[in-house]
């Protein structure tokens, strides 16, 4: 079973530009999702991908993800199938000084202003670096979740985190 493990921060400034060393546009839309669980169809840069994830575990640090290349012209298909509200973004990858890949999240439309970094582990417990732009962790939260992000979006509530 594919396991993903995986830990996400706010973003302080946007010092993680210059630092990366890739960036790529993501269009993201929801099959089906509910019950912490989701088909998600992803178009990244000239790519397409079909993802099934479960639930998370008790923390939100774990859960199981199988994630498979289609064709650009399957994943735009498979959009117009989506529950409303695409999420887009920029993904900007970063190397941390330990050899981590940041991948930090820019997000656009209804969800601007959040920019997000994930960090994808091999074990719960593996130890990291943290560069100076990752700001307060918000594994677990499930107002983070993008599936989350699709019906709430930041606009709605954003400001009270913005201001903390």
């Amino acid at each position: 079973m594919a396991q993903e493990i995986e830990r996400k921060f706010l973003v302080k400034g946007d010092a993680y530009k210059e630092l990366a060393f890739n960036h790529t546009a993501i269009a993201q839309g929801y099959i089906v999702s509910g019950g912490g669980r989701s088909v998600r169809v992803r178009i990244r840069g000239d790519k397409g991908y079909l993802t099934i994830k479960g639930a998370s575990n008790a923390d939100g640090l774990s859960r199981y993800e199988f994630e498979t290349e289609i064709s650009l012209s399957d994943a735009s298909d498979l959009m117009a199938l989506c529950e409303p509200g695409i999420i887009r973004k920029t993904r900007w990858l970063v190397k941390a000084d330990d050899g981590h890949v940041f991948e930090v999240d820019e997000f656009e439309g209804d969800n601007e202003g959040l920019v997000m970094a994930e960090l994808e582990l091999k074990r719960e417990d593996e130890p990291y670096v943290k560069p100076d732009f990752i700001g307060q962790e918000v594994t677990g939260d499930r107002r983070f979740y993008n599936s989350h992000l699709r019906r709430y979006p930041f606009k709605i509530w954003g400001e009270e985190v913005l201001r903390s």
